[in-house]
């Protein structure tokens, strides 16, 4: 196993262990399998492991087997306070509470604000007292760093980045991903105020291994270099130095197995300008179907109205890639889940942003085609629902 080291100095796996994907038996984690694969990747130097609050059963899961196991000091946990759910200060405390009794533990080493939207997110939680809350735990030892995961676009995350002395990260990021979520951009500014950066969705879902377009296959098997689509995806993102760890979400011993095989052999700068051209060529293939030729560069934004331009047009690009839902998802992200709506509603026509892009795209009329396709009755739904539900 290779590893890179945190904030600290602690080494950390370049290959984590995401337990958001425990495989499930009657609607309960089969605990029994998780167990031989958890044990498969300690064996084969995995020191990450990451679960949430609300993942069912995966932090009683993980706790347990680390437990049975004496496991516990052998490696990290990485869970996350579900801090939409949170309504007044002391919602923080039975939470966290409740984490360290489901994982069997005295204390978190990785500990993240889950799915943190944007700074008026942040500053709700401030005023309810997690950074008072937040330098307590560290204090005592309960908490020993403390970071955020986010779903979004690059400029709100470098904002994100500058609210609080994070230790760490965790961002969507893979070669489909490159331009988009916080990205490149987001990766690079984290690194450069050394942070620590955990990737995940490195194979979007599995898009990038099971989804690939047949044309998409054709150009890695006849790379001069032989690689899985898996490993192709991996090596992407161990090329990068300023990649920490990266989560897969194992659930067979055979996958843990050549997860281990790739990471054991990963080193920044390992990919040759022949092997990005192959994932340049795969990259086009995906895209073939896009809605919008969009390339994330950015240079349309800021919009004046505050039109999140380049993240509509990369979730509405999704469902030509991975379908409805998943798209819906990522756009409901973007646009309808903070504080202030970032969608094409609020776009007044001025065309400042077609001023400016080098693709010369319509992108006022892409835009209303992107809210027609995507703000239908299921997003309104969740657009006046979930914020109340989440406290956002």
């Amino acid at each position: 196993m290779q590893y890179r080291t945190d904030r600290y100095g602690n080494p950390i796996s370049v290959l984590g262990y995401g337990c958001m994907r425990f495989t499930q038996t009657a609607g309960k984690v089969d605990v029994k399998k998780a167990e031989q694969e958890i044990l498969e990747a300690c064996r084969g130097g995995v020191n990450y492991y990451d679960t949430a609050y609300v993942y069912p059963g995966s932090e009683a899961a993980l706790g347990e087997i680390l437990e049975r196991n004496q496991l516990r000091d052998k490696v990290n946990i990485a869970t996350k306070l579900p801090h939409y759910l949170i309504k007044k200060p002391d919602s923080m405390e039975s939470y966290f509470q409740e984490e360290l009794r489901r994982l069997r533990t005295d204390h978190v080493d990785y500990y993240l604000m889950h799915m943190l939207t944007d700074t008026k997110t942040w500053q709700r939680l401030c005023d309810l007292g997690i950074m008072e809350w937040l330098a307590e735990k560290k204090q005592s030892g309960q908490i020993r760093q403390v970071g955020f995961s986010y779903h979004g676009n690059s400029d709100m995350f470098c904002s994100l980045l500058n609210v609080y002395d994070w230790d760490f990260c965790q961002i969507q990021y893979n070669y489909l991903d490159e331009n988009s979520q916080a990205g490149v951009t987001g990766l690079r500014k984290a690194a450069e105020k050394g942070l620590p950066v955990v990737i995940m969705e490195p194979l979007r879902g599995g898009r990038l291994t099971n989804g690939l377009p047949h044309a998409a296959k054709k150009v890695m098997e006849h790379a001069e270099i032989r690689r899985t689509p898996a490993q192709w995806a991996f090596d992407w993102l161990w090329d990068q130095k300023e990649v920490t760890c990266v989560l897969s979400g194992m659930n067979s011993l055979d996958m843990v197995r050549e997860n281990l095989e790739t990471a054991d052999r990963s080193h920044p700068g390992m990919l040759s300008e022949a092997d990005r051209q192959v994932l340049a060529k795969v990259v086009a293939a995906i895209n073939e179907n896009m809605k919008v030729g969009c390339t994330g560069c950015r240079y349309c934004m800021p919009c004046p109205r505050g039109v999140d331009i380049p993240g509509i047009f990369a979730a509405y690009n999704r469902r030509a890639t991975d379908g409805y839902l998943k798209s819906l998802t990522e756009y409901f992200m973007i646009t309808g889940v903070r504080k202030d709506y970032t969608g094409p509603a609020n776009c007044i026509g001025c065309g400042k942003c077609e001023q400016h892009c080098p693709q010369h795209l319509p992108i006022r009329q892409e835009l209303k085609n992107a809210r027609k396709a995507m703000e239908g009755v299921p997003y309104k739904i969740g657009k006046a629902v979930l914020p109340h539900i989440m406290h956002y």
